[in-house]
């Protein structure tokens, strides 16, 4: 008999014994799909008659009446010889129930997904460090601990002495003041102004950054600079200016 799959259409030539009288389960060996085949109808043969059971007499023939209702009646038919059983061929691949079936998606790689998350959080970062040293935060940069060009610049800064004051509510008010010169013959960018202060033993108290009113000066060009804290440790004796990024002095 042929068998023919539901699911792809593909079909197959077996014998009827493997499929039995009483049907069985098979599965496509291109689609893994498993269906339930019924048997094969039985097809009844007619055999050879035999020369007495078939053939009438004509003497018998002739004695018979036309109006009786006597006939000869035909030998009943014998079934078919049971054919051979012929096993049904296996299939060679292991049947897996839980395999997706084609066509499917192959899952997505969480790993790479992650690596290039990785990079492109490092590149903005990287980004982020050159945005701060070229647009005009070096004292950030300074405090993050980032290279921030040339180790020493050739402007120079002049301060004035310290002025405590202390308010009418009991606070008190530390002012600095000071001025950036511009010595050389070229515009120099002006970076920010770190004040430092620290006590009798040199060590740093409390310090802060003092923004520039200008960013560039042109040769030979001056700005003032002043700041003006609150309730500064009462341990400082020393104040120290410097460029943010260079040491102190």
């Amino acid at each position: 008999m042929i068998l023919e799959c539901p699911e792809c259409s593909t079909r197959y030539l077996v014998p009827d014994s493997a499929i039995g009288i009483e049907g069985r389960t098979v599965r496509c060996a291109t689609c893994r799909h498993s269906w339930f085949q019924a048997p094969a109808p039985i097809e009844l043969a007619p055999t050879e008659r035999s020369s007495a059971a078939t053939v009438p007499d004509e003497a018998a023939i002739d004695d018979v009446d036309e109006d009786s209702n006597d006939r000869v009646t035909p030998p009943r038919p014998s079934l078919p010889p049971p054919a051979a059983v012929v096993p049904p061929v296996a299939d060679p691949t292991p049947y897996d129930a839980f395999a997706p079936r084609p066509p499917f998606r192959p899952r997505p790689n969480l790993l790479r997904r992650r690596t290039w998350a990785a990079v492109a959080v490092g590149l903005l970062m990287l980004g982020g460090v050159a945005a701060i040293v070229w647009l005009g935060a070096p004292g950030l940069a300074a405090r993050l601990g980032l290279p921030v060009g040339a180790a020493e610049s050739p402007l120079r800064l002049k301060d004035n002495p310290i002025e405590r004051r202390e308010l009418e509510n009991g606070s008190e008010l530390f002012a600095v003041s000071g001025q950036v010169t511009n010595p050389s013959a070229s515009r120099q960018r002006v970076p920010d102004i770190r004040a430092e202060l620290r006590d009798a033993q040199g060590r740093l108290v409390y310090g802060w950054t003092i923004t520039p009113e200008r960013r560039m000066l042109p040769p030979g060009g001056s700005i003032d600079f002043n700041s003006a804290k609150l309730d500064v440790p009462s341990n400082s004796k020393r104040l120290e200016l410097s460029f943010a990024g260079e040491s102190a002095h």
